[in-house]
């Protein structure tokens, strides 16, 4: 169980509930290892103890706790934020070379403005 915040107002301590998901592969020979099996080690080896990341993610938190849990893993502290939109309401993505917080900074928006557009 995890704490954050869903896209729905959902917050506190989230139970893992792996049938949400049904069968989630963790790794094909034609693909390697899935985003999930990938980032829960990833995070393991790094020692990486806290993890914020947009609510678009918050119900995959489930799943990777019970991936520490079953590969004995350490288990950080998750946060969900409002996902950052761009004036036409579309989510900021690395895929899409969205624009990021340092360019954001660059063109004059200040800390405050920044951490409003992320509900924070």
């Amino acid at each position: 169980m995890e704490e954050g915040e869903g896209p729905d107002g959902e917050h506190g301590r989230v139970k893992a509930r792996p049938e949400t998901l049904g069968d989630v592969i963790l790794g094909r020979k034609d693909v390697g290892a899935s985003y999930h099996l990938a980032a829960v080690h990833d995070d393991a080896l790094q020692g990486v103890t806290h993890i914020i990341r947009g609510q678009d993610l918050f119900f995959a938190t489930h799943l990777h706790a019970l991936l520490q849990r079953l590969m004995d893993l350490p288990r950080p502290i998750y946060r969900h934020h409002r996902l950052l939109l761009d004036d036409t309401g579309k989510r900021f993505a690395k895929r899409d070379e969205s624009v990021t917080i340092q360019a954001m900074r660059e063109a004059g928006m200040s800390a405050k403005e920044i951490r409003g557009r992320a509900g924070i």
